[in-house]
């Protein structure tokens, strides 16, 4: 943890809706003026698409689990070290993943499925931003949210998670609904195993709750809509962040405490929720950051 470099991480599984929290964060650095050096997870991953799907095969006929979610198939130690650094120093290396033609062409004509060079994040920036799979993986090699100054989860229930990932995949990235099916089955050792652990380590979890019937999500229409649903909101230590809950609550309409440390706020209103949350924890890093 760094006062003069703070470090924020925000993890969870693929379609667990980690992009509506990147929004939040971006909202409040530009109301803010805070310069982030972003980094995106799958930057990390150890193997480009082509060379992922030839060890994903050689797995399968080996009956062996691998998947993107596993830790031996990202650089986790280099995603340590990077944290480490910053937090130190306000810099460190950084590549990115490329995810489509377009992406290509505007980080200087990469092809889809593969990574840019490694390069210096550039001085002057204000905290490092994670988001991806692994923002607070702590095992026997590596401690990551040991350098980690806010680390938030992204959790919704896996039926809703996994009708989420289903239609993005189909929609967006153009994958048949059964490959993206034998996909989450591919991956749960992993799941459970690496994904899962992370959410005792961060600082704030959101959770969505649908208020819809999602138990069979591999044949759901639709996903349900944020006022289909709640979100629960745990702090693991409210006092880190010197929550005050009787302030929280009237400033969320409908919001409720369903335990100590946890609120319950309209699906609507899970942006809302967030950018009253995060938006003192940023003033006070940067209130830090000025002194340090």
């Amino acid at each position: 943890m760094s006062k003069k470099h703070p470090v924020i991480a925000i993890t969870g599984s693929s379609g667990a809706g980690t992009t509506t929290v990147k929004q939040a964060f971006e909202h409040l650095f530009f109301r803010l003026e805070i310069k982030p050096a972003v980094v995106e997870g799958d930057s990390f991953h150890r193997y480009d698409r082509v060379e992922m799907r030839g060890h994903i095969a050689k797995a399968q006929a080996e009956g062996r689990h691998f998947s993107h979610f596993a830790v031996e198939a990202n650089l986790l130690e280099e995603l340590e070290g990077l944290f480490r650094q910053y937090s130190e120093t306000g810099t460190g290396r950084r590549r990115y993943y490329i995810h489509n033609e377009e992406e290509g062409q505007n980080l200087g004509g990469y092809k889809p499925g593969t990574f840019t060079p490694w390069a210096d994040i550039p001085d002057g920036t204000d905290l490092l931003f994670y988001e991806g799979l692994h923002g607070a993986v702590k095992n026997e090699t590596v401690n990551i949210p040991k350098y980690a100054d806010l680390l938030v989860g992204v959790v919704p229930i896996v039926n809703l998670e996994w009708i989420q990932k289903i239609h993005r995949d189909t929609a967006e990235r153009g994958y048949k609904p059964e490959d993206v099916t034998d996909t989450i089955l591919r991956r749960m050792y992993d799941y459970v195993k690496v994904i899962t652990p992370q959410f005792s380590q961060t600082d704030i979890n959101f959770q969505r709750v649908p208020l819809v019937d999602t138990s069979n999500p591999f044949i759901a229409r639709d996903i349900p809509t944020p006022d289909e649903s709640l979100v629960i909101i745990r702090f693991k230590n409210p006092r880190k962040f010197n929550v005050d809950f009787q302030n929280l609550l009237p400033m969320i309409k409908d919001s409720f405490m369903s335990r100590y440390n946890s609120i319950v706020v309209p699906g609507g209103k899970m942006g809302l929720a967030m950018e009253i949350i995060f938006r003192p924890i940023l003033e006070r890093m940067m209130e830090e950051k000025k002194k340090a």
